[in-house]
């Protein structure tokens, strides 16, 4: 598996690396400093497994990088990794096809928990998750929004419609919240929620 790790700050790439085995040794991590040698870069050593993508490069604005790095490698998971606020981006990359949002202040642990959902496979992941003993789930605001809209029995479309995001983000938050709880379904998800008494929170 090979990770392209885009950031041009020689520091966060090195940590970046250094998290990244962490999660699977044995990664070829490819560092690059800006976005357009990536292309070059790929065609040089080989298929991506995985792009870590700092928004604010010499060579982007805004979405751009997301953009085009969706557009040329659809299929290629994406990481967003950048020092910008959650609050004011993660929506609009998701939205723009990003597949996972993680803030540079967030600590090591969050981080490889963000990186691991994208380079371990759902049943490599649940084998895991099975051997570890179970233990309090932190969640976001939005993932409580999301469980107490399932309780409500809103459909992804009326979550989407109140939430003023698309379907698609509705869909990528639900993978997300899957994995976080360990489940694969609404109905797990809300057991899940009711068993651990967060309904009504």
């Amino acid at each position: 598996m090979t990770v392209y790790v885009i950031d041009d700050h020689p520091l966060m790439r090195d940590a970046l690396t250094m998290l990244l085995h962490r999660v699977k040794p044995g990664l070829k991590i490819i560092p690059i400093h800006k976005l357009n040698v990536v292309e070059s870069t790929v065609e040089k050593n080989g298929a991506p497994s995985l792009f870590c993508l700092d928004l604010q490069l010499p060579d982007t604005l805004g979405m751009s990088g997301v953009h085009l790095l969706k557009s040329k490698y659809p299929g290629v998971p994406l990481a967003v990794v950048t020092s910008a606020s959650a609050s004011e981006f993660e929506e609009r990359c998701l939205e723009a096809g990003a597949d996972a949002f993680i803030e540079k202040s967030d600590t090591p642990i969050q981080i490889i928990a963000s990186l691991r959902s994208l380079l371990i496979s759902d049943e490599a992941a649940a084998i895991e998750d099975a051997a570890k003993p179970a233990g309090p789930t932190k969640l976001s605001k939005r993932q409580k929004q999301l469980i107490l809209m399932l309780d409500q029995g809103l459909s992804n479309r009326e979550i989407a419609e109140k939430l003023e995001i698309s379907e698609h983000t509705v869909k990528v938050h639900f993978w997300r919240l899957f994995r976080r709880l360990g489940v694969n379904s609404r109905t797990q998800a809300l057991h899940f929620a009711r068993t651990n008494g967060w309904l009504g929170i």
